[in-house]
Protein backbone atom coordinates (compact mmCIF):
# COMPACT_ATOMS: atom_id res chain seq x y z
CA UNK A 1 0.00 0.00 0.00
CA UNK A 2 1.20 3.13 -0.04
CA UNK A 3 0.86 6.20 2.43
CA UNK A 4 -0.75 9.67 1.10
CA UNK A 5 -0.88 12.40 3.67
CA UNK A 6 -2.14 15.83 3.09
CA UNK A 7 -2.82 18.72 5.39
CA UNK A 8 -5.92 21.36 4.67
CA UNK A 9 -7.62 24.46 5.71
CA UNK A 10 -11.50 24.20 5.14
CA UNK A 11 -13.46 26.85 5.34
CA UNK A 12 -17.48 27.32 5.77
CA UNK A 13 -20.45 26.74 7.59
CA UNK A 14 -22.46 24.81 10.35
CA UNK A 15 -26.27 25.33 10.11
CA UNK A 16 -28.84 23.47 12.80
CA UNK A 17 -31.23 20.91 10.94
CA UNK A 18 -33.65 21.30 13.15
CA UNK A 19 -34.65 23.76 16.46
CA UNK A 20 -32.99 21.09 19.07
CA UNK A 21 -29.83 22.57 17.29
CA UNK A 22 -28.17 19.37 18.38
CA UNK A 23 -27.63 18.34 14.58
CA UNK A 24 -26.25 19.87 12.08
CA UNK A 25 -25.02 20.27 8.77
CA UNK A 26 -21.56 21.34 7.89
CA UNK A 27 -20.15 22.24 4.33
CA UNK A 28 -16.59 23.69 3.22
CA UNK A 29 -13.67 24.44 1.23
CA UNK A 30 -10.16 23.81 1.68
CA UNK A 31 -8.04 25.83 -1.63
CA UNK A 32 -4.86 23.77 -2.68
CA UNK A 33 -1.92 24.90 -0.53
CA UNK A 34 1.44 24.21 0.72
CA UNK A 35 2.00 24.27 4.79
CA UNK A 36 5.32 24.88 6.26
CA UNK A 37 6.67 24.12 9.79
CA UNK A 38 10.08 25.57 11.26
CA UNK A 39 11.21 24.44 14.25
CA UNK A 40 14.57 26.61 15.74
CA UNK A 41 15.97 27.54 18.72
CA UNK A 42 13.36 30.05 19.44
CA UNK A 43 10.85 27.29 18.86
CA UNK A 44 8.30 26.44 16.18
CA UNK A 45 7.10 28.43 13.73
CA UNK A 46 4.41 27.71 10.62
CA UNK A 47 2.50 29.45 7.46
CA UNK A 48 0.23 28.28 4.73
CA UNK A 49 0.60 29.32 1.29
CA UNK A 50 -1.79 29.11 -1.76
CA UNK A 51 -1.11 26.61 -4.45
CA UNK A 52 -2.91 26.98 -8.06
CA UNK A 53 -5.33 23.90 -8.26
CA UNK A 54 -8.49 23.07 -7.34
CA UNK A 55 -10.27 23.19 -4.05
CA UNK A 56 -11.40 19.90 -1.89
CA UNK A 57 -15.29 20.03 -0.54
CA UNK A 58 -16.26 18.78 2.68
CA UNK A 59 -19.90 17.81 3.49
CA UNK A 60 -20.96 16.29 7.13
CA UNK A 61 -23.32 15.49 9.96
CA UNK A 62 -22.47 16.32 13.81
CA UNK A 63 -24.82 15.08 16.46
CA UNK A 64 -24.73 15.89 19.45
CA UNK A 65 -23.88 12.97 21.84
CA UNK A 66 -23.45 14.52 25.22
CA UNK A 67 -21.77 17.87 27.03
CA UNK A 68 -19.30 18.70 24.58
CA UNK A 69 -18.99 15.71 22.63
CA UNK A 70 -20.75 14.51 19.16
CA UNK A 71 -20.63 11.96 16.39
CA UNK A 72 -20.06 12.86 12.99
CA UNK A 73 -20.25 11.30 9.52
CA UNK A 74 -19.57 12.90 5.66
CA UNK A 75 -17.61 12.82 2.53
CA UNK A 76 -14.84 14.65 1.71
CA UNK A 77 -14.08 14.78 -2.10
CA UNK A 78 -10.74 15.89 -4.19
CA UNK A 79 -12.06 17.10 -7.88
CA UNK A 80 -15.17 15.46 -9.35
CA UNK A 81 -14.28 11.47 -9.36
CA UNK A 82 -11.90 11.08 -5.96
CA UNK A 83 -13.49 11.17 -2.47
CA UNK A 84 -13.88 9.24 0.93
CA UNK A 85 -16.45 8.85 3.65
CA UNK A 86 -15.74 8.61 6.97
CA UNK A 87 -17.25 8.01 10.79
CA UNK A 88 -16.18 9.46 13.98
CA UNK A 89 -13.49 7.12 15.69
CA UNK A 90 -15.18 7.18 19.94
CA UNK A 91 -16.22 10.75 20.36
CA UNK A 92 -15.36 14.06 18.82
CA UNK A 93 -14.55 16.73 21.71
CA UNK A 94 -16.00 20.49 21.61
CA UNK A 95 -15.41 23.00 24.23
CA UNK A 96 -15.25 27.06 25.44
CA UNK A 97 -12.70 29.50 24.25
CA UNK A 98 -11.94 31.82 27.02
CA UNK A 99 -13.19 35.27 26.76
CA UNK A 100 -14.46 34.71 23.23
CA UNK A 101 -17.73 33.15 21.46
CA UNK A 102 -15.58 30.91 19.50
CA UNK A 103 -15.80 27.32 20.60
CA UNK A 104 -12.78 24.67 19.85
CA UNK A 105 -12.84 20.84 19.07
CA UNK A 106 -11.09 17.96 17.51
CA UNK A 107 -12.14 15.15 16.06
CA UNK A 108 -11.12 12.03 14.83
CA UNK A 109 -12.44 9.97 11.78
CA UNK A 110 -12.20 6.59 10.27
CA UNK A 111 -12.41 6.57 6.41
CA UNK A 112 -15.67 3.62 5.73
CA UNK A 113 -15.34 4.15 2.02
CA UNK A 114 -13.40 5.30 -0.83
CA UNK A 115 -14.07 6.38 -4.88
CA UNK A 116 -11.56 6.83 -7.67
CA UNK A 117 -8.15 7.69 -6.05
CA UNK A 118 -9.53 6.25 -3.02
CA UNK A 119 -11.27 3.20 -3.79
CA UNK A 120 -10.07 0.74 -1.48
CA UNK A 121 -8.74 2.64 1.21
CA UNK A 122 -7.96 2.81 4.67
CA UNK A 123 -6.64 5.63 6.98
CA UNK A 124 -7.47 7.85 9.64
CA UNK A 125 -8.30 11.95 9.73
CA UNK A 126 -8.10 14.17 12.33
CA UNK A 127 -9.84 17.69 12.69
CA UNK A 128 -8.88 20.48 14.94
CA UNK A 129 -11.59 22.76 14.06
CA UNK A 130 -13.56 26.23 15.52
CA UNK A 131 -17.04 27.00 15.45
CA UNK A 132 -17.69 30.71 15.69
CA UNK A 133 -21.66 32.43 16.77
CA UNK A 134 -22.75 32.81 13.54
CA UNK A 135 -21.64 29.03 12.80
CA UNK A 136 -18.31 30.12 10.33
CA UNK A 137 -16.42 26.66 11.11
CA UNK A 138 -12.26 26.77 10.55
CA UNK A 139 -11.16 23.47 10.06
CA UNK A 140 -7.80 22.30 10.01
CA UNK A 141 -7.24 18.90 8.90
CA UNK A 142 -4.52 16.32 8.60
CA UNK A 143 -5.43 13.02 7.00
CA UNK A 144 -2.85 10.03 6.84
CA UNK A 145 -4.45 7.44 4.00
CA UNK A 146 -3.00 4.21 2.67
CA UNK A 147 -4.23 3.50 -0.61
CA UNK A 148 -4.07 0.12 -2.28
Amino acid sequence: MNKLIYALRFEGTAEPRDDTEKVLAVSSLAPSSCVTSMVSDTGIDGSREPLEGGAAMFTSTVTATGEGTFEESGRVTFGREHGFTFETVGAGHLGEVPESDVKHGAVIWEITAGTGQFEGATGLITSNFTVGAQGKVVDEQTGVIFLP
